[in-house]
């Protein structure tokens, strides 16, 4: 934890030394001192300690200074740290003044100058105001803080990066936390600036993109190299399955993801059919626990950062980025996996992140307290995430459009949604209308066998309805199935136009698509089995694949 701060201002450099010196060898081991000449570069010191998240507990200051007076300097604080403790250094020519000030900005004490000897009159003094200042104090939280309106889109998306790519933070609500209209305020900040990422080093980001974020959190949005082995494109499990392999086989490999680590498995609450798990684990648990494996083994991990074409020149290779960069590389393998299909009915895109959402969005878990939460999808995803908000809400509901879960939904979370008092299943129902100004507050819900409709409140929906893989930007090269998922191996030769576009004389390998030297593994695949164990394995033979490919060419 961050020692509490004791900033000493003095114009008097001989004074300040003084005072300087004797609070370090008093009260060095529990609080960093902090000493300056000038009143106004304090202040500026104070204003960016506030963005740190920095605590101060006392602020001591001479009252016969050439900027400003030493009162004056000391209500200017008080607006930045009400709870600081004041103290004026003083001649005995300005006592009226001190004793006017006890009133003025509160001062909590006034010392006459010279205070020898400090262990009389300075420490007994300093002492007992600190005492009384840490019977009110409860340590600040100390990292990444967001300050923003609840229901906003692009918090969303920055509170969602963050949690995917595991950065502890605080999101401070503009609209009724004292905290965030203090730095608002401190910071002469608008409704156009929000939200603003305070960072743990004093500096801020207004309204960023995600690529900003990163860069200043020093995640890598440019690759180191010109030309890798392999390639990944997609961090969810089979991607980062394939990063482990690679790095471990020594291969060059480069690891990219739009969001982060963990894809839509990171998102879920509790995988409780994950091999050697018996008390089951996170998605984001399970995300930190494979990025961590795969740079221990020196791949490189570029987030967020999306890779928008693809083409292949003389064997290797190339990919475009959406920053309009290039990289090249021997092989690749798509592990992009799927999206959730997006509900275009009335009012659901303008209330998109502002309590609408698609997946599990665990970030919002605290926006549902005590409220109506709606989870849209009879999947696993959707009976996890239905769980893990029931926490939260003051009631669930998970609106179907069959007449049960059992056909759907693992039979393990369909027994534990029946045991639990505030979720509810609502079947044979779909929504119709999301209603709502700036966020959502109401939904219309369609009976589809009668027709009839109704209307009711609710604080958040969660959208599970179906997947489309993630595979448009691959173009019209790669041969894909009526839905959209890459064709891989022997149905690529199946398939009339791949028995004429394949060139080799070796049919394609189990994973590899179309275009030679590229594979495909997890949900993005034709035929894939859709459970997190099944892409874990099929990123692991990815990489086995990709070797018989480098060997043979």
């Amino acid at each position: 934890m961050k020692k509490p701060i004791i900033i000493a201002v003095d114009d008097d450099a001989q004074v300040l030394s003084a005072i300087r010196g004797d609070l370090r060898s008093r009260y060095r081991n529990d609080y960093r001192i902090m000493a300056s000449d000038s009143a106004n570069e304090a202040l500026e010191a104070i204003k960016e300690l506030k963005n740190k998240g920095e605590e101060i507990a006392l602020l001591l200051s001479d009252q016969r200074m050439p900027e400003m007076l030493g009162v004056d300097f000391l209500e200017k604080a008080m607006a930045t740290y009400p709870q600081a403790k004041r103290v004026l250094l003083t001649a005995y020519s300005d006592i009226d003044a001190a004793i006017k000030a006890i009133n003025d900005v509160q001062l909590d004490y006034y010392l006459l100058k010279p205070w020898n000897p400090p262990e009389e009159k300075l420490f007994p003094v300093i002492d007992d105001v600190l005492q009384d200042w840490l019977g009110n104090y409860s340590p600040p939280f100390t990292g990444l803080r967001i300050v923003g309106y609840q229901f906003s889109p692009n918090t969303h998306n920055i509170k969602d990066f963050l949690a995917g790519n595991m950065f502890p933070y605080q999101f401070l609500n503009v609209e009724n936390e004292a905290a965030a209209k203090e730095l608002v305020g401190n910071n002469d900040l608008n409704s156009k600036d929000l939200p603003t990422v305070f960072f743990e080093d004093g500096k801020i980001l207004k309204n960023p993109s995600l690529t900003e974020v990163a860069q200043k959190l020093g995640l890598n949005v440019k690759a180191q190299e010109d030309l890798y082995d392999v390639i990944i494109i997609g961090a969810g499990p089979a991607g980062l399955a394939a990063a482990v392999y690679g790095g471990s086989e020594g291969l060059k490999t480069l690891l990219i993801d739009r969001k982060g680590p963990g894809g839509q498995a990171g998102t879920s609450s509790r995988i409780e059919n994950y091999l050697g798990f018996p008390k089951g684990l996170s998605g984001s648990d399970l995300a930190r626990r494979a990025i961590t494996q795969a740079t221990r083994f020196g791949i490189e991990f570029l987030s967020p950062v999306e890779v928008t074409h693809i083409t292949t020149q003389d064997s290797y290779k190339h990919m475009e980025l959406s920053d309009g960069s290039s990289l090249k590389s021997r092989a690749v393998v798509i592990a992009t996996g799927v999206d959730y299909r997006k509900l275009a009915n009335k009012g659901m895109n303008r209330l998109t992140g502002a309590g609408v959402y698609y997946g599990a969005a665990t970030t919002e878990a605290h926006t549902c307290k005590d409220g109506n939460v709606y989870m849209v999808g009879g999947g696993n995803s959707a009976g996890q995430g239905a769980m893990y908000l029931s926490k939260f809400a003051k009631k669930v509901h998970i609106v179907i459009r069959r007449d049960s879960l059992d056909s759907t939904m693992s039979s393990y979370l369909i027994d534990q949604i029946d045991n639990t008092e505030n979720i509810e299943i609502i079947t044979h129902s779909e929504i119709a209308e999301a209603i709502g100004e700036q966020h959502l507050e109401q939904l219309v819900l369609r009976n589809n066998l009668t027709g009839e409709e109704v209307t009711r409140d609710a604080r958040a929906i969660f959208i599970f309805i179906g997947a489309r893989p993630y595979t448009e930007w691959t173009g019209q090269v790669f041969l894909k199935d009526e839905r959209g998922f890459l064709l891989t191996g022997r149905d690529v030769l199946d398939n009339d136009a791949g028995a004429l576009q394949w060139r080799r004389p070796q049919p394609p390998y189990l994973l590899e698509t179309s275009v030679p030297g590229v594979f495909a593994a997890g949900d993005v695949r034709s035929g894939a089995m859709n459970r997190v164990a099944s892409a874990v394995g099929e990123g692991a033979i990815s990489i086995s694949l990709v070797h018989k490919y480098l060997n043979e060419n």
